[in-house]
């Protein structure tokens, strides 16, 4: 990634030698997360008109089937393409085989485009998959996205990550209407309009680089939030062009020099350099919109992009001290969750790492008062979370508590011997070690369970204290109604 293309929202010297040597660890766990194939979970939601195909073997089915909990008879948009045997020896074509079912698709379901997902066994055999996605194109007359989402390089939230980069790969080319083979379908007049159409909106007050630059989001979060992140910057004077994924695979928006782009996710490291390197736009470095303090600060760093300044709210702020309309949301929204806020204030958090929100979390519930002892996290891209990790270490000296240790790619052993020595209140894990560390007297939240729910944005900061605060209301109501009988206290076996 190209610090040199990026626009700097966080303090101008967040890339400080000592402060990361100092704060981060690597250890040499594996990744002991849900395999990145779930993606296909929002995705295939996400973007209307597609088509799923997993290549792989049984054990993704089985994954698949019992992840997603679709039956046949519903006719979800995703399939398996089940290696056997032949395919893995190469007694068959793979190219014919691929080709005969993506025939099927197109005339059962008429997509718009269809994603391949790659898996380990896809890497493990060497299936060129990216050499026979072109040739199959032009021979059916429908788009196909190759995604390498495999559980051997990536870990569980980053196969959104594969499929948005090469999606914005696909968008530098142009598309092919399925309807009608080989026809080119030509964007660049369509969004020119678009683009016109939206900065003529844009007050007169406030046009200035907005004029020169358009603004896209990346990453996927169901429509209800995206509407609602579009109108939070509206009300800055800041118009969004397009997002990341679209909901219909020829709406994907053109990218170029002038484009300013903002994830909305902590895990697109991938598709940032990508839409920097190959299609060199302008990315906008900024924490990522999870609680009212991270909205903010997203906010106020998109605007800063284009040199408009947040409004401000002339009858209040002379009293209150707050400068601007944003800081007083914030200030609102965190007045709003006290009932939350004295469950958890002065309580202690550990995170064991499975879907890459863990530093945004962690930055969260620092400033609503518990004491953050660990962030592991599978992959940590220091510069896609600069602004992230600037803001991390803001909140902690503003909240007058000590920085936690960050370690990527985390041990399983280690940690289980810190969180017996640390013994936190409360420690979010995968879905894999809440059973064993659960009846060893750990109370635990599952970290899935934030990948699926809505807690993007201002109004979706009661959804995040509602996951984190149900195991501690579940703990009270159990010392309630149960009778202490001895110690109950068990030792973490390694």
């Amino acid at each position: 990634m190209r610090l040199s293309n990026s626009v700097n929202s966080a303090q101008d010297s967040w890339y400080n030698p000592l402060f990361l040597n100092g704060l981060f660890e690597c250890e040499t766990g594996n990744y002991h997360t849900f395999c990145p194939i779930s993606c296909v979970a929002w995705l295939y939601q996400k973007i209307e008109d597609s088509f799923f195909l997993v290549i792989g073997t049984k054990t993704c089915g089985y994954f698949l089937q019992n992840a997603l909990g679709v039956m046949i008879f519903a006719e979800p948009r995703y399939a398996m393409a089940e290696l056997e045997e032949s395919d893995i020896s190469a007694q068959l074509n793979d190219y014919k085989e691929l080709k005969r079912l993506c025939l099927q698709i197109k005339q059962d379901r008429n997509p718009s485009v269809i994603v391949w997902i790659g898996t380990c066994t896809t890497e493990i055999i060497k299936m060129d998959l990216e050499g026979m996605a072109p040739r199959l194109e032009a021979d059916i007359g429908l788009p196909i996205v190759v995604a390498r989402a495999n559980g051997l390089d990536y870990a569980f939230t980053q196969g959104e990550d594969t499929v948005l980069s090469a999606m914005a790969l696909a968008s530098l080319k142009p598309k092919t209407v399925s309807n009608i083979p080989n026809k080119i379908y030509d964007t660049t007049t369509h969004q020119k309009k678009l683009q016109e159409s939206q900065l003529s909106i844009i007050p007169d007050t406030k046009k200035n680089k907005a004029n020169l630059n358009s603004l896209v989001l990346f990453g996927s979060v169901p429509s209800t939030v995206a509407t609602q992140l579009t109108l939070e910057l509206k009300k800055e004077g800041i118009t969004v062009s397009g997002w990341l994924p679209s909901q219909r695979y020829h709406d994907l928006p053109i990218f170029n020099k002038d484009t300013f782009v903002c994830g909305i996710n902590p895990f697109l490291s991938r598709t940032a350099t990508t839409l920097m390197r190959r299609s060199k736009c302008t990315l906008i470095c900024a924490p990522f919109p999870i609680g009212p303090d991270g909205t903010r600060v997203w906010i106020e760093k998109i605007c800063v992009a284009f040199g408009i300044c947040p409004r401000v709210n002339h009858s209040t702020g002379i009293v209150t001290g707050i400068k601007t309309k944003l800081q007083e949301r914030e200030k609102v929204i965190f007045e709003g969750l006290e009932d939350y806020l004295k469950l958890i204030r002065g309580k202690s958090v550990f995170f064991m790492g499975d879907n890459l929100l863990e530093i945004s979390l962690a930055r969260f519930l620092t400033r609503c008062g518990m004491i953050v002892y660990e962030v592991g996290i599978p992959y940590l891209d220091k510069r896609y979370q600069a602004a992230e990790l600037a803001l991390l270490e803001q909140t902690c000296k503003e909240m007058n508590v000590p920085m936690p240790r960050i370690v990527e790619k985390p041990d399983n052993y280690y940690q289980i011997q810190r969180i017996r020595e640390l013994q936190p209140d409360l420690t979010i894990t995968g879905m894999a070690h809440a059973n064993p560390l659960e009846a060893r007297g750990i109370t635990t939240k599952w970290s899935v369970e934030f990948t699926f729910a809505q807690i993007h944005g201002f109004t979706n900061t009661r959804e995040i204290l509602e996951l984190v605060t149900r195991p501690l209301r579940r703990n009270v109501i159990c010392s309630l109604t149960t009778k202490p009988k001895g110690n109950k206290a068990a030792s973490l076996v390694a």
